[in-house]
């Protein structure tokens, strides 16, 4: 891949790590995680509502909540049939 180019430098996209970002993102915010509870007595958290039976979703919402306690965060799932209305959903 070539570095030079025929854009002016405002137009040159930079090249970032993104795995060294995330890392870095994941830190701080763990960091922010854990201050926020020695402030507040109070550790933030994620709350997820599934419904139905989605394999894909199903990975999703438990990816997030791998990543949710590495952050320091509590987290809440709560499985709902695919029956369930929009109206039961919002009450």
């Amino acid at each position: 891949m070539s570095t030079s180019s025929s854009l002016p430098s405002e137009h040159q996209a930079t090249l970032i790590d993104g795995k060294a970002f995330a890392a870095t993102l994941r830190q701080q915010i763990r960091e922010d995680v854990l201050a926020f509870h020695d402030q507040h007595g109070v550790t933030p958290g994620l709350a997820v509502i599934l419904v139905g039976n989605d394999p894909a979703s199903e990975v999703y919402v438990k990816n997030k909540a791998i990543q949710t306690h590495h952050a320091g965060m509590r987290s809440f799932m709560h499985m709902l049939p695919e029956t369930t209305s929009e109206t039961e959903l919002l009450t």
